[in-house]
């Protein structure tokens, strides 16, 4: 009895002590709901319903992001009343961006967020199949590709990037090193041209998918950025969501066969995060003839949490890319051999071997330390450090016949356009050549087109370069044909510092900070003696030591993996800073934004050149630049779903490396006139976003003014004549320099998307722009043939440059996208798109636009057949052909338990339509009666070159997540 009431007493006690308990705990509850503002929802997959884990949750404009726990929960407390931007975002899956009205002391239960499976992930794989061939010809390491590769959800940009993209579209015809790109907060564009290596991180889809976009110079959270927009990627290991995925594709671009792999922890109980990838892409033949195709990428970001306020990540990257080049042609070969030919290759026994091929090698380390200072600050650090090499390999020779089988001597055209132009024999048979409207020579007709060496050699021929230089060998002379690089291997640290503030519930603010030192080699470096015993190390051109590559080491003999040609350093020292502040209201929204950049360069010469003795050996003067930026703009909310937004940019940017030194390879000189570039830009956008309808319509206006390009060619009368010889030396290597241009870019953006049905969706895109040179600059060149010890900057001024009101080249000013997409429950889905594109421009040489046109070099008088009318003719740019290009795109997938498996395919230019992408004037032409008699021949040898897009193409990919 006495033990049975003690543990009645017990009961009753523990019974007082549970209600007790659950009263006060109810007490506490009821005081949070009462007390606290927040958001809370819980996200699962659409298929499984069932919770996802890492999904990134964040409100806009705010400090707060959650990753969602093994629940798929997410809960902010603390949040500032009013409307709010809910971002739920996550590898694999569609981006959503919800509107959240916040009311003061209660938390907003979203209850259960559905997460769709994001189909243009594989889109994207095919995108940049087809995109990433355009890899500069040059060591910039740079790609003409748009940084856009994985497109935000706004609909024009999605059409830009995957509708437009294989036909070179450029948003806004702007130029990708006027937007920023960053793994981890470390800016990824290049020091040499300001443009970003996509190379370095290609094939590596799954691991750089988690990005953040601005367009334009809205404003971001990591750096002050450019006109074009930021592009953010995060490689933080414990974002990305856990599981593996491994893939295989085929495809008919650039390469035919892709396989990768992917895995992702998550964030362990250990407090650990790792995530690994790789991939291989290959081709024994790419879609252009001869065209090699060998890449191989790592991938490995490891993530060690330390508390629960502080992480430290380090991210590995490795991507090493070999591809052969396909040649641009002119309309003549074209018309010979179809858009496939490529001259660049030939056969050696039983393989295609290309001449020119692109190898890419830059692997990049990056660690950082995520601290969350307090819960509304927070401190991002990252130390980088990237090294490796880039190389352009093309054959050289000495003494011989060019083996390019292209070459302008090679050609039907170079024997229907002799003129006999000695003015003697002119005056004495046909003198009206001079009258105006001649042709100022006398045309000698076709001297023998049907026998031309390309009919019969249109390729490369291998043997016969051995078969020269074994001959050579016999007789004790080098080799006179040989297989060289163009190298550059880079080594750069980078430091850099991002903060981000909430300073009130409606004010944030973004700072950073970023250190750089870049140390650049750049070389030829031999590959191949193609058989013989050794190359002398000299140049033809020029006389007695002015042929001398290296004056400290005359008449060198080079073998295979030797330096050789030129060699030289180039540094630079950078640091820049910016501050952003957001502020946030009911109706408007607004921000502004400063920068401060430092630059420093400078050149070190490893050979004392013999045109330059006195300037090209040692170190030459440190040239520096103090750049500034200020940008702001606002948002006005009409209603919670049509808004009102504008932006403006005034900045200067510090001309690139590449521009300073316009001749680095054989003197330290600084290109004359160059000076930073001063940048505008604004624009206005009305968007709705409404639960159906999604739409935007942007007017920008860009300015660009004091830029400098630079370009080398052979020109005939480029130069300058001496009338004291009897040599011709007009005709010479030149480096053209372009300064204080100016470029004005101004149009409309327009994109919507709105679904007919629940699984029927329409989708409209357009752009019209007018992208034109908005000034006359001046055009000097450098001619290295009068170079010498007192004249140590052979310039010559050919003055203005009539360039404005001619258009810009390289993207279509004009693009237009329709697109249908069927969704089926049972979760397989068919889309097509028609597009059309329009106003693409051929690029014009500066150096025919000057007055010095119509000048003859040998007299310094104006040609005397010359009339304005022709002139006139003769310099009108050429336009594109506008086209249609018509896409299909597809797939399916399957849930087998826990797994994914499906597929995904397109066709891209289902109707084979055969399109110029761009081109350029040769400049070789560079005086009236030169060109005038070229195209007067019918089939100039001097035409413009053309680079074309693919014809039909496919996308297979096959992929399963587990």
């Amino acid at each position: 009895m006495i033990i049975l009431k003690k543990r009645r007493i017990n009961l009753i006690l523990f019974m007082k002590k549970l209600v007790i308990s659950t009263l006060f705990v109810m007490q506490v509850f009821f005081a949070f709901a009462q007390t606290t503002t927040g958001i809370t929802g819980k996200v699962v997959d659409a298929k499984t319903q069932k919770p996802l884990q890492n999904v990134v949750a964040s409100l806009l404009n705010t400090n707060f992001t959650q990753l969602t726990d093994a629940a798929g929960k997410f809960t902010f407390s603390d949040v500032p009343q009013g409307n709010q931007l809910l971002q739920i975002k996550t590898q694999g899956y569609k981006d959503q961006l919800l509107q959240v009205v916040v009311v003061k002391g209660q938390v907003v239960d979203l209850g259960v967020v559905v997460a769709d499976e994001d189909i243009t992930q594989e889109q994207q794989l095919s995108l940049i199949t087809i995109t990433e061939n355009d890899l500069g010809d040059d060591n910039s390491g740079s790609e003409s590709t748009s940084g856009l590769l994985q497109a935000s959800r706004d609909e024009f940009q999605q059409s830009a990037a995957f509708n437009w993209g294989q036909a070179r579209f450029r948003m806004r015809g702007l130029d990708s090193e006027y937007g920023t790109t960053m793994i981890n907060g470390i800016t990824m564009n290049k020091i040499y041209d300001g443009r970003p290596q996509f190379g370095n991180w290609g094939g590596l889809n799954d691991a750089t998918r988690n990005q953040e976009f601005t367009n334009g110079s809205a404003p971001s959270d990591y750096t002050f950025g450019g006109i074009l927009g930021t592009q953010e990627i995060n490689t933080r290991a414990s974002i990305y969501r856990k599981g593996s995925r491994i893939s295989v594709a085929g495809t008919n671009t650039n390469y035919t066969g892709r396989i990768m792999a992917t895995s992702a922890t998550g964030m362990r109980n250990d407090g650990w995060a790792y995530t690994i990838s790789a991939s291989r892409r290959f081709a024994q033949e790419g879609f252009f003839d001869g065209t090699t195709y060998n890449a191989n990428s790592l991938f490995a970001s490891v993530e060690r949490k330390l508390s629960e306020k502080n992480s430290l990540n380090f991210t590995a990257i490795y991507g090493q890319n070999r591809r052969g080049k396909t040649s641009p042609n002119t309309q003549e070969v074209t018309d010979l051999e179809g858009v496939k030919y490529n001259s660049y290759w030939g056969w050696q026994g039983d393989n295609k071997r290309n001449s020119r091929v692109k190898t890419i090698e830059e692997p990049l380390f990056i660690l950082s330390d995520y601290w969350k200072i307090t819960k509304k600050t927070n401190l991002n650090l990252n130390f980088a450090y990237q090294f490796g090499q880039i190389g352009n390999s093309r054959l050289d020779y000495q003494g011989v016949n060019n083996p390019d089988p292209t070459y302008y001597r090679n050609l039907p055209s170079f024997f229907t356009s002799q003129y006999e132009n000695d003015p003697a024999t002119v005056l004495l048979t046909d003198p009206s050549v001079y009258l105006p409207g001649g042709l100022g020579g006398i045309s000698e007709g076709d001297t023998g087109s049907a026998t031309a060496p390309f009919l019969t050699n249109k390729q490369i021929n291998w043997y016969n370069l051995y078969d020269v230089n074994t001959k050579a060998t016999k007789i004790g002379e080098g080799s006179k044909y040989i297989l060289y690089e163009d190298r550059t291997d880079d080594r750069q640290w980078t430091a850099n510092a991002v903060l981000s503030s909430q300073l009130a519930d409606n004010i944030v603010l973004n700072a950073g900070g970023n250190f750089l030192k870049l140390k650049s080699h750049n070389f030829k470096n031999l590959l191949d003696l193609l058989g013989g015993d050794y190359f002398r190390d000299v140049t033809l051109f020029g006389q007695g030591t002015q042929q001398q590559v290296d004056l400290n080491n005359p008449e060198r003999h080079v073998v295979k993996g030797d330096t050789f040609g030129y060699n030289y350093n180039l540094f630079t020292t950078s640091y820049n800073g910016f501050t952003q502040f957001k502020f946030t209201y009911k109706k408007v929204d607004f921000y502004v934004g400063q920068s401060f950049s430092h630059v420093e360069y400078q050149r070190e010469g490893l050979y004392k050149n013999g045109y330059y003795p006195t300037n090209s050996f040692g170190y030459g003067d440190k040239v520096q630049y103090n750049t500034f930026g200020f940008k702001g703009g606002l948002t006005y909310k009409i209603t919670g779903r049509q808004f009102l937004s504008f932006n403006g940019t005034f900045m200067t940017k510090a001309p690139s490396l590449r521009n300073v030194f316009s001749n680095a390879r054989v003197n330290n000189n600084v290109t004359t006139g160059v000076t930073p570039e001063t940048v505008t830009s604004a624009d206005a956008s009305y968007i709705i976003n409404a639960p159906k309808l999604k739409t935007r319509i942007t007017a920008y206006f860009s300015k660009i003014e004091n830029q400098t390009e630079t370009s080398f060619f052979f020109g005939d009368g480029a130069g300058i004549d001496d009338p004291t010889t009897s040599l011709n030396e007009s005709n010479a290597f030149v480096a053209e320099t372009v300064s204080g241009l100016a470029k004005r870019n101004m149009g409309l953006e327009f994109g919507a998307e709105y679904p007919i049905t629940s699984t029927l969706k329409a989708s409209a895109s357009a752009a019209y722009g007018q992208f034109v040179y908005a000034n006359n600059p001046n055009v000097t060149v450098s001619v290295d043939r009068f170079a010498d010890a007192t004249n140590t900057n052979p310039i010559a001024n050919y003055g203005v440059s009539h360039l404005k009101n001619y258009k810009q080249s390289g993207t279509p000013q004009t693009a237009a996208s329709f697109g249908l997409e069927y969704r089926d429950p049972k979760f397989w889905y068919v889309e097509a798109n028609i597009n059309y594109l329009a106003n693409n421009y051929i690029d014009i040489a500066p150096i025919t636009r000057t007055d010095r046109f119509y000048t003859n070099p040998l007299t310094g008088t104006v040609f005397p057949e010359a009339t304005q009318q022709r002139g006139d003719q003769l310099l009108k740019q050429e336009k594109f052909d506008a086209f249609y290009l018509l896409n299909l795109t597809g797939g399916k997938s399957w849930k087998i338990k826990s797994n994914t498996f499906g597929f995904f395919a397109s066709i891209n230019n289902v109707l084979d339509v055969t399109y110029k992408t761009g081109g350029f004037e040769q400049a070789r032409n560079s005086n009236y009666r030169e060109l005038n008699q070229d195209v007067s021949s019918g089939t100039p040898a001097f035409a413009p070159k053309y680079f074309y897009g693919y014809g039909r193409t496919y996308f297979l990919s096959l992929y399963l997540n587990f």
